[in-house]
């Protein structure tokens, strides 16, 4: 998968993923997102983010998680 707007730099905010070179985390977007925030808080919140940045974050966290294995925590 090919990410045009998530940018990796160890010189800025310790070479955590971030939206276009901007100092804003992926993992802060995706966490607003799964807070329950609306499309348009966030871009509220960060008036310099774009649509697209919130799906490209998204999209960037499945395939995060895609190439991991988590453990699992089973009932019983």
């Amino acid at each position: 998968m090919n990410f045009t707007r998530i940018t990796i730099n160890p010189h800025q905010m310790g070479g955590a993923p971030c939206i276009r070179g901007l100092r804003i985390p992926v993992a802060t977007v995706v966490g607003m997102v799964a807070e329950g925030m609306s499309e348009a808080e966030i871009l509220r919140a960060f008036p310099d983010l774009e649509s697209e940045d919130i799906r490209e974050a998204l999209r960037f966290a499945a395939e995060a998680v895609r190439e991991r294995a988590l453990p699992l925590v089973t009932a019983g």
